[in-house]
């Protein structure tokens, strides 16, 4: 990182899906207010250039992919033996690999992106929960989509697992209180290579149905995640936060 650190918090995290966009502004804020973190994604070679600008001592970075449970125990494994501990899970990691009308879906893709979307982050959570925050605590903060929250035309395999993800988030807040507190976030369009399809090229005519005249930005999720992560939000569980520019509040126009 390019600014000062922040005294060390003591915290650990691990977030999914974090060698770029929304998932490396998420762990970029944990750093900065002190934490030490872990990152994943599927490129060791990104992941390791994501290492560098975190602060390879505050930040660790383990490859594989998220819905693969050897993955998931290997890095929870590592991330224990490496700091002793997972006081934050972030579930970033996902995919939406078809643009198609649900009467067209592959089956096969769709649970493809349910084993990427939902049972990654039930896996982590049940591992990091066994690992160490069943019995000292912590946060999970699931990154949902403000497509699991209505119809989004050509996405409904991507909006019918981010549905799946928010009712997770409730489900594991009600289980895991009040050791653990669950949230989830909701972003609408964020500027990512992820997403880059739902703008590229139309910027302007993407957010012109923005009450904030603009696009979401990685920072703006990882603003968000750093709070309900942290002490503050230390009475909020089992909720969705929409990160969304006020782009909701246009949905009955």
């Amino acid at each position: 990182m390019t600014q000062q650190q922040a005294p060390d918090s003591g915290k650990v995290a691990l977030v999914t899906g974090a060698s770029r966009g929304i998932g490396y502004a998420i762990a970029e804020a944990l750093v900065a207010r002190g934490d030490r973190v872990c990152v994943t994604g599927r490129n060791e070679d990104a992941l390791g250039e994501a290492v560098e600008r975190l602060g390879a001592d505050r930040a660790m970075g383990i490859a594989g992919k998220a819905h693969d449970p050897a993955h998931q125990a290997a890095v929870v494994e590592g991330v224990m033996g490496a700091y002793g501990r997972i006081d934050h899970l972030v579930n970033n990691a996902g995919t939406n690999p078809v643009f198609a009308p649900l009467a067209d879906l592959d089956l096969a893709v769709a649970a493809k992106t349910y084993e990427t979307n939902v049972l990654s982050a039930l896996g982590l959570a049940q591992k990091t929960w066994h690992a160490w925050q069943k019995d000292h605590g912590g946060t999970i903060l699931n990154i949902a989509s403000i497509a699991g929250l209505g119809a989004s035309p050509f996405m409904g395999t991507y909006g019918m697992s981010k549905a799946a993800m928010i009712n997770l988030t409730m489900q594991l807040a009600h289980e895991f209180a009040p050791v653990v507190r669950v949230n989830a976030i909701a972003p609408a369009v964020v500027k990512t290579k992820f997403a880059r399809t739902l703008y590229e090229g139309r910027e302007e005519e993407a957010a012109a149905g923005y009450p904030m005249g603009r696009l979401g930005a990685p920072d703006d999720v990882g603003g968000a995640a750093a709070f309900l992560s942290s002490d503050a939000a230390g009475w909020i569980t089992g909720q969705t936060l929409v990160v969304d520019g006020g782009l909701f509040l246009n949905a009955g126009v």
